[in-house]
Order: C-alpha cells, then sequence, then structure tokens
C-alpha cells in the first residue's frame, strides 16, 4: 500500500495518523548509491534561484525531477515550500519522489528547513506517514532552535493534517513558555490554533 495519504476535506477519524515521534515504525531502506551525489555549492545556489523564479509548482517539480537526487537539504525544503505555496495540485508522482527524498536527507535540514517542509506538505494536503515521523523526530531534537515561526507553522502543519505527535506538541509548548516573549500575535495565534485544533493541551 501506499504511504502517502492525500486528505480530502477535513480530517476525519478514519484518515487521522496516530504517529509517535520516538523510533520509526518501520525499517528505512537502505541509502541509494545517489543519496550523497550531492552538486556543489555553485549549482546548488544557481537552483536555488531557478526554484525562486518558477511561477508554477509543475515548473518547479519539472526541475527537481531532473535534478533532485543532486539537491542539497535546502533545495529539498526550499522545493516544499514553494511548490506548498500553490497549494493542491495533482502532481503526485512528484511528490512522493520529493517526500522519499526529503525523510532520507531530513538530518540534514536546518531548523526553518524542517519547518517549512512540513508547511508546505500541509498545505499540498499531502501526508507521507514516514516524512512526517521524521520531522516530528528531528524538530523536537531541535526545538529550542526553532524561532516562533518555525514553532507556529510546524504546528500548523501537524495539526491541520491530523498527524498526532505529542511528544513534539510538547517540547514546543515548553519552547513557546521559555520564549513568549519573542512570539509576535501572529506566530502566537498560530500556535494556540494548532494546539486547539490538535486537541494538545498546552502547560
Amino acid at each position: 500500500p501506499s504511504r502517502a495519504v492525500r486528505h480530502d476535506g477535513e480530517a476525519s477519524e478514519r484518515n487521522k495518523l496516530e504517529l509517535e515521534d520516538g523510533e520509526l515504525e518501520e525499517e528505512r531502506p537502505p541509502a541509494r548509491e545517489d543519496d550523497d551525489d550531492e552538486a556543489d555549492i555553485h549549482q546548488q545556489i544557481a537552483w536555488g534561484k531557478q526554484i525562486a523564479r518558477e511561477r508554477t509548482p509543475e515548473a518547479i517539480l519539472r526541475l527537481f525531477a531532473r535534478e533532485g537526487r543532486r539537491f542539497g537539504a535546502r533545495n529539498l525544503a526550499t522545493t516544499a515550500h514553494r511548490v506548498g505555496k500553490f497549494g493542491r495540485r495533482d502532481v503526485r508522482v512528484h511528490l512522493e519522489q520529493l517526500a522519499s527524498m526529503c525523510e532520507r536527507r531530513i538530518e540534514k535540514f536546518d531548523p526553518q528547513g524542517i519547518a517549512n517542509t512540513a508547511w508546505g506538505f500541509a498545505k499540498m494536503d499531502f501526508v507521507d506517514r514516514r516524512l512526517f515521523e521524521a520531522i516530528a523526530v528531528q524538530a523536537r531534537k531541535r526545538s529550542g532552535q526553532l524561532n516562533p515561526q518555525d514553532m507556529g507553522n510546524t504546528a500548523w502543519a501537524f495539526a491541520t493534517t491530523a498527524v498526532a505527535a505529542p511528544l513534539l506538541f510538547e517540547a514546543i509548548a515548553g519552547e513557546a513558555l521559555r520564549r513568549v516573549r519573542e512570539f509576535t500575535s501572529t506566530d502566537m495565534a498560530c500556535t494556540v490554533w494548532a494546539f486547539a485544533t490538535a486537541a494538545v493541551a498546552a502547560p
């Protein structure tokens, strides 16, 4: 069965994914030989500029289809974020490939890249179980490095997709309380909405 879930409309109990952000449910597939075949920094910069210039998700994903195996962590996260800004599109095959690449390299993502990737896939209404599990683990481990917007966007992504990650929400709650003065009203509203929607009690 496919490991990806495409939501239609409001999340229901039937399609809700109950994930624990600890050990992965299944073993990850062995890394492919090309997993570390990243292009040099100059090529990464050129691709990053091209991703930013493109005006359709199809164009961005065509670039990913051609060159994605050589994308670095930043360009993978940027691809997910940029495509997510366009909302839902019928590009399932490319999204499955993008999710797989992001999941394999998620440990290389910076905190903003982790948050942007979660947000992008949530905006596309496309949930890949293994990817969201990996994001939950990494975001929790590095919650102290997430800024308020990253915390809000990450919590929003998990609440919107109805992916349960209680340990992640606990970590975000702790950081939000510790750094509450850093939050803008928008950041706070997004975070509070996510906790309410996910039915997670904040301390």
